[in-house]
């Protein structure tokens, strides 16, 4: 995919949780929801000695809009004025940890080193995915995992953003399913993290800030700030100390799940065996197909069918198999066949799919023994009974390698 090329930017562009109680921030200035763990030494000796780093941000819509990216962009030119920054805005809106996962190569790394990095997904997959615990960790660890490999002396934030079911866990005295896993995986690997919903969650009940004021599931500028404010106070702590003599890689724990999604990305369409029904990637008319449509996917070639029957087989590599869609109002069902086993049906149809082309990655198999395997794809004849027909349009195949 092509995405990232306009949204990687340097500097001269610029414009300008109570389960990790015990990791709280050793220094007594942090926020009370800033949770610090790990070291942030090795951004700052790059950026002080070089003058030069590249800066990454990976997550959903609110990693996409104008909002605490920026802001983070512009407290990070000014905390180094003589640094020239690369910025990388990878934040695709609706998308969860585990696309994050099978993207994070070609949207993020890109061949190239990190030296600081910020991640989102709790919201969306709390709200969007409505993933169950393990789905959620091999999402998280496989993006933290993946990126830490490649670039071993990567300093991390990950950031819990906020919607209304994230609060209302907290009223109830427990945690939503996504933080639980994301900070599971915040924990393993000694990354901080700024739990913004329950940040807010105290600050509405306290009557500090109302729901509106912040701006909702997409922050408004107050709420932004909260949050980059946040971020820096983190960093402004850590940076407060002597410049690190040397480079020290960040610690490599054992995977919370071997099935984490760490070798992730995308196969590509080569060597595909394709039976009537589904034709070679093209660039579908968005203008004929009914249903929201994004520039962001605009050019990007699809893997198209729209009958019953259609059947494509294809062999990977991996343990995991998944498709990355963008699933319309007339989205289908898939099934799926892996080595010639039982069939499974999957539905693409996604309850954000009635009035838009939502981009979604769909599990088709996963947890399987790691080796080369033959798959079968065909679409269904039944549906969803909300959707007008049994389409797939399919912009990359993904594997955990």
């Amino acid at each position: 995919m092509r995405r990232r090329d306009f949204l990687t930017v340097t500097a001269a562009t610029l414009c300008v949780p109570a389960f990790a109680s015990a990791f709280q921030a050793e220094e007594a200035s942090l926020p009370k929801n800033v949770y610090f763990r790990g070291s942030y030494a090795n951004s700052k000796r790059v950026f002080e000695t070089t003058r030069k780093g590249r800066v990454a941000f990976l997550g959903g819509s609110i990693t996409e809009m104008d909002g605490y990216r920026p802001m983070v962009c512009e407290y990070l030119q000014k905390k180094f004025p003589q640094t020239e920054f690369e910025f990388v805005a990878a934040g695709i809106s609706s998308t969860c940890s585990d696309v994050g996962a099978f993207r994070l190569e070609t949207d993020v790394l890109q061949g190239k080193n990190v030296d600081l990095f910020f991640v989102e997904f709790a919201v969306n997959d709390n709200q969007d995915g409505m993933f169950e615990y393990d789905h959620a960790v091999r999402g998280m660890e496989g993006i933290i995992r993946h990126i830490r490999t490649a670039c071993p002396n990567v300093d991390i934030v990950m950031t819990f953003f906020v919607n209304e079911a994230l609060m209302q866990k907290y009223r109830e005295g427990t945690v939503a399913t996504s933080i639980q896993a994301h900070g599971a995986v915040a924990k393993r690997y000694d990354i901080s993290t700024i739990d913004l919903a329950k940040e807010i969650q105290e600050e509405i009940d306290a009557g500090q800030i109302t729901w509106g004021e912040f701006g909702g599931v997409h922050p408004a500028p107050r709420g932004n700030r909260i949050c980059a404010d946040m971020i820096a106070a983190i960093l402004d702590a850590e940076w407060a100390k002597p410049t690190a003599s040397e480079l020290v890689p960040h610690p490599m724990p054992e995977p919370l799940d071997k099935y984490s999604y760490f070798n992730a990305g995308f196969r590509g369409f080569d060597g595909l065996a394709l039976k009537e029904g589904f034709e070679s990637p093209f660039v579908p008319d968005w203008s004929k197909i009914p249903g929201g449509f994004r520039d962001t996917f605009a050019g990007i070639p699809c893997l198209c069918a729209d009958k019953p029957g259609a059947e494509a087989t294809f062999e990977f590599e991996g343990n995991a198999l998944a498709l990355y869609i963008l699933a319309g109002p007339d989205a289908g069902i898939v099934e799926t066949q892996i080595d010639g086993g039982d069939w499974k049906k999957i539905d693409a149809y996604h309850h954000y799919s009635a009035g838009l082309h939502y981009p979604r990655a769909i599990t088709l198999a996963e947890g399987i023994a790691s080796g080369r395997h033959a798959a079968t794809i065909r679409m269904s004849a039944d549906k969803n009974a909300n959707s007008k027909g049994t389409a797939i349009r399919i912009m990359q195949i993904c594997v955990n390698r």
